[in-house]
């Protein structure tokens, strides 16, 4: 059947089973919008506030569910507006498609009104991205950019699409999704020798990244924890591949790791990194990391091994083909438990708990109001966070138990991320309590996507940290550069509350500690958007705390507060 381009994006879309497309209108897909609107009863669009926003909804859509986000916005600076978000996608690997719209083919490359190079300015922050110039070339090009999104080491793709494309006619067949290359080339030597490896240590680590949940690879990591009795940690990406209430689990690693994480990767003989890229923020300084040990690599991008840390086996596959074939190689020959190394990690974590102080008995502290939210959630509310100490706290005080649960900006550090993900997440998982932790900094840069929220009703609990400075940066100023807190206190006459309500927002107030559970309990109650402006002190820290370039072995574990 002869269909437009527009109307070929849309059947394209369903195609690779899109319910749901998150985007901006503008002149340039007005044509895409009106097939939209064509086919609402099929595929739901939410408008929100600013393209940006959009991006993140996407992205936080497809951390949350698994399957591709999908978002759509006009042609300059609505393309331009989606960079950082297309960035916050590829530095996190999340399966992502954005379509784009331009002027027309004719006037491609005279500076007409609202044309950019779009796909030069994301070619660095892109697995791949297309410019379609002839309609006969649109559903190929769609399907392709959905294949090169899953296939691999995930991530986004943008398709350009020319106005007159989207005008223009052509005829349409219906095609199934195109299948995903093989992404194992392991053998079983590869297996084979990983075993023996496992098996001559004592001191086994395991070490898991975002790779795990992206390959749907929790259940072949926990039997993989069992066969070979190790401690685990996890990434701020890796956040729920493995359960977090697991008594081999000991938090996080790295520059907000856990002293016990941190000692361990210092003794141990053995370190598994499974699906991980080993960001500097994990590795800390070089020579003091795992220096006793050796080092297995699992991962499906064959350009991370030997790119920060030297590795003495690598395996180059799928996290879960990899682990069920090493899995099978444990049970065929066993392997050994090790009850004296996990003897001392337990006793690591008595001596070394997390935990934050107060000026007084009410104070309001960032690790009881999470620990009460995940008590009250039964550990199985979504959480997805801006960036800052209310990011790290997060990761540090709610247990994480099962895959997609957090989602979060890990390798760009995106302020501004969070509300838009949440969006995506709810809309995703209507089920699920979905929550945005997030600080006073973050929450002024995406705050107009309340509006987005109110006007759909999504149930989003926006919990904001409210201490009025730049935290993560303000405490690197405490430490580093002398207590000069250049522009990072913020002094800002926001109203919270009343901006809430100004959206449409329900909104509640933390003052004192006994406020925690009652607000809490009154905003999980509620089914519809709430903000708690939950007001705490401004010198509370993320600790521990290992600085740029110091052994992972001595963090920092307390920040006198004399001024």
């Amino acid at each position: 059947m002869k269909l437009t381009g527009a109307q070929i994006l849309i059947e394209c879309l369903l195609e690779q089973g899109v319910d749901t497309v998150f985007g901006y209108p503008g002149g340039a897909v007005l044509n895409i919008y009106d097939a939209l609107y064509e086919y609402s009863g099929k595929i739901r669009h939410i408008l929100t506030a600013h393209e940006q926003g959009a991006c993140h909804a996407a992205d936080g859509y497809a951390r949350t569910s698994g399957k591709t986000g999908v978002v759509i916005a006009t042609s300059g600076p609505g393309a331009t507006n989606l960079v950082t978000g297309i960035a916050t996608a590829y530095m996190d690997s999340v399966p992502l498609v954005a379509i784009t719209g331009n002027v027309a083919v004719n006037l491609l490359g005279l500076d007409s009104f609202q044309e950019v190079d779009i796909t030069g300015i994301t070619m660095p922050v892109t697995k791949h991205n297309f410019m379609v110039e002839r309609v006969e070339d649109l559903a190929s090009t769609i399907r392709r950019a959905f294949q090169i999104a899953n296939e691999g080491r995930k991530g986004p793709v943008l398709v350009d699409i020319p106005k007159d494309i989207t005008a223009n006619a052509c005829e349409y067949h219906a095609a199934a999704p195109l299948p995903l290359k093989d992404a194992n080339h392991y053998t079983q030597s590869d297996i084979d020798r990983a075993a023996e490896m496992i098996r001559a240590s004592e001191r086994p680590f395991v070490y898991t990244g975002g790779g795990v949940i992206l390959s749907g690879a929790a259940q072949q990591v926990k039997d993989f924890v069992s066969l070979t009795d190790a401690c685990v940690s996890s990434s701020l990406m890796g956040q729920g591949g493995f359960d977090s209430l697991d008594e081999h689990y000991m938090g996080l690693l790295g520059m907000h790791g856990t002293k016990t994480a941190s000692l361990a990767i210092t003794d141990c003989d053995l370190f598994i990194g499974i699906g991980t890229r080993f960001s500097d923020r994990v590795i800390c300084n070089i020579a003091s990391f795992a220096p006793n040990a050796k080092i297995i690599h699992i991962d499906i991008d064959g350009a991370e091994f030997n790119k920060n840390i030297k590795v003495d086996h690598r395996i180059l596959g799928d996290v879960k083909a990899v682990l069920t074939d090493l899995n099978a190689a444990l049970r065929e020959k066993g392997a050994d438990p090790h009850p004296e190394w996990m003897d001392l990690i337990r006793s690591w974590k008595e001596i070394y708990p997390l935990e934050q102080k107060g000026t007084d008995e009410e104070s309001v502290l960032p690790q009881d109001v999470l620990e009460t939210l995940d008590r009250l959630t039964n550990s199985d509310a979504i959480l997805t966070t801006e960036v800052g100490q209310h990011q790290m706290w997060a990761a540090q005080f709610y247990h994480f138990r099962h895959p997609r649960q957090f989602a979060s900006s890990g390798g760009l550090g995106t302020m501004g991320y969070g509300l838009g993900a949440a969006i995506g997440a709810q809309v995703a998982n209507p089920d699920k309590r979905v929550i945005n932790v997030a600080g006073d900094g973050s929450f002024h840069m995406n705050c107009n996507e309340l509006v987005t929220v109110s006007k759909y009703n999504i149930p989003v609990i926006e919990l904001l940290f409210n201490n009025n400075v730049l935290g993560m940066v303000r405490q690197w100023q405490r430490l580093f550069y002398g207590k000069r807190f250049s522009q990072t206190t913020l002094d800002r006459p926001t109203d919270y509350e009343m901006l809430a309500q100004a959206f449409g927002v329900k909104a509640l107030r933390i003052d004192k500690k006994s406020d925690i559970e009652p607000v809490l309990k009154e905003a999980l109650a509620t089914d519809a958007p709430v903000l708690i402006n939950c007001v705490i002190d401004k010198d509370i820290n993320v600790l521990p705390m290992v600085p740029a370039g110091a052994a992972i072995d001595e963090p920092i574990m307390e920040i006198e507060i004399d001024d």
